[in-house]
């Protein structure tokens, strides 16, 4: 009779490794293709923030532990009409409010400042 528990086992494992092993190559070229952009500031306007909180449960000496994570997303409305949304940091997004109007900075999909000129 065939064990197939090593067999499963062995499916898991693989099909986790081959993802962990894509998400890490591509937040490198993400990071790469970040890098070798130019560094831009244009008009834009604050569309709309939401925020994204994840959970994680484990289990240590008999106890259930939780841990969170919140990511912080900002849509940004830039003079053509063209929409971008880009992950803030905390501060960040406490300080922008929708319909806010001012100067975007960033480079590629990273986020590196908004001066506000006004709250439209």
């Amino acid at each position: 009779m065939i064990d197939i528990f090593p067999i499963i086992f062995g499916l898991f494992f693989t099909i986790f490794l081959v993802v962990f092993i894509y998400n890490v190559v591509m937040n490198i070229r993400q990071w790469h293709k970040n890098n070798q952009s130019p560094r831009l500031s244009v008009d834009a306007t604050v569309v709309t923030k939401r925020s994204h909180t994840s959970h994680n449960h484990h289990h240590h000496n008999g106890h259930m532990h939780t841990a969170s994570s919140t990511s912080y997303y900002v849509t940004f409305q830039v003079q053509s009409g063209d929409r971008m949304e880009l992950r803030v940091k905390s501060y960040d997004y406490g300080m922008m409010v929708e319909g806010d109007y001012g100067v975007l900075t960033f480079q590629g999909t990273r986020f590196l400042g908004f001066e506000r000129k006004y709250n439209g």
